[in-house]
C-alpha cells in the first residue's frame, strides 16, 4: 500500500469512527483528500473563513473538520472561549454521553482558562464511559470531538498514521 493510500484508508476510518451513521463525513473528507482542487473549487466559502484559498497539506482534515460540525459531531472553540459556551457546545454534540458529567464538576472549574477547561471535561467525561479529542490543525482553536473512551487510543492512532495529530485533554 502505498504512503497516500495508508493515509486515505486511516482517514476513512477515522471518518467512520466519528461519524459511523453518517457516511457523506467519509465521502466529503475523501474528496479533499483525493481531489484537493475541486474540493477547494465546491468549499471555497466555507474555506475562505478559515483563510484557505488554495490546496493545503492539511485539506482532508479540516474537510473532516467541517463535516463533522456540519452533522453535530464537533465543536470548535477558541482559545479564550468561555467555560459555559463550552460547555453549552459540547451538550448539544450528538456524540454526547448518555450519562451527564457536568454533575461532576467543581465550581472552580467553571472559571479556569479554556484548555485547562477542556482538560477537566477530558477527566470527567472519561469518569462516565467517554473521551473528548482535540483534532489538532496548528492553530488557536479546538476542535472537539466525544468519543468512547474505549476508541480513544484507536483515533489517536489513526490520526497519527495520517499525519495529523489528537490531542486527549485530561487524559
Amino acid at each position: 500500500m502505498s504512503g497516500t493510500d495508508a493515509v486515505r484508508t486511516s482517514l476513512e476510518a477515522i471518518a467512520t469512527l466519528l461519524a459511523p451513521a453518517r457516511p457523506a463525513v467519509a465521502e466529503r473528507t475523501l474528496y479533499a483528500h483525493d481531489d484537493p482542487a475541486g474540493y477547494l473549487r465546491d468549499h471555497a466559502d466555507a474555506l475562505e473563513d478559515r483563510g484557505i484559498d488554495e490546496p493545503v497539506a492539511n485539506l482532508a482534515w479540516i474537510a473532516l473538520i467541517d463535516a463533522l460540525t456540519e452533522n453535530g459531531l464537533l465543536a470548535e472553540f477558541d482559545w479564550k472561549e468561555d467555560p459555559g459556551e463550552i460547555r453549552s457546545l459540547l451538550g448539544r454534540l450528538e456524540s454526547r454521553p448518555s450519562v451527564d458529567p457536568w454533575v461532576l464538576f467543581d465550581a472552580d472549574e467553571m472559571l479556569l482558562p479554556a484548555f485547562e477547561f477542556l482538560e477537566a471535561c477530558g477527566r470527567h467525561y472519561r469518569e462516565v464511559g467517554a473521551a473528548t479529542a482535540v483534532l489538532d490543525i496548528e492553530s488557536d482553536c479546538y476542535p472537539v470531538v466525544i468519543v468512547r473512551a474505549a476508541r480513544a487510543q484507536e483515533l489517536t492512532a489513526l490520526a497519527r498514521s495520517a499525519g495529523f495529530t489528537v490531542l486527549s485533554p485530561g487524559a
